[in-house]
């Protein structure tokens, strides 16, 4: 296995424009969300910018940051 490789500079004298960093979703005790994964859920515990503990009625599920499959309703 090899490890994954460190994310690439961008250089000030490239002709192409800068990646543009994921904005961090924030979500609150209690909010509604949807998962593609799993569905409609209600947020159940939050870790401090770590994780989300969801329950998403038949099961529960911890969805770790970043959170780019779940979106709040």
């Amino acid at each position: 296995m090899t490890k994954p490789s460190a994310p690439r500079r961008h250089l000030s004298t490239s002709p192409f424009k800068a990646p543009v960093a994921p904005v961090a979703k924030h979500f609150a005790l209690g909010d509604r969300v949807s998962h593609d994964q799993f569905g409609l859920g209600r947020i159940i515990g939050v870790e401090d910018g770590v994780a989300m503990l969801v329950d998403f009625g038949s099961r529960q599920a911890r969805i770790v940051s970043p959170y780019t499959r779940m979106d709040k309703l």
